[in-house]
């Protein structure tokens, strides 16, 4: 479960990295991966403190 934050942070970074660059739409493509494996974190994170 750490690995989908640790990949989050990658991403995010990634992110800030090619928005600085000027690479707008990378930036936002990563953006939306770090935003998604955030989201499955909370999820399999709910599921696993309901179980």
């Amino acid at each position: 479960m750490a690995d989908l934050i640790y990949l989050a942070v990658v991403f995010l970074v990634l992110a800030l990295v090619f928005f600085i660059l000027g690479m707008k739409g990378i930036a936002g493509f990563t953006m939306e991966i770090a935003k998604w494996l955030v989201i499955i974190f909370v999820i399999v994170a709910i599921v696993t403190f309901i179980l």
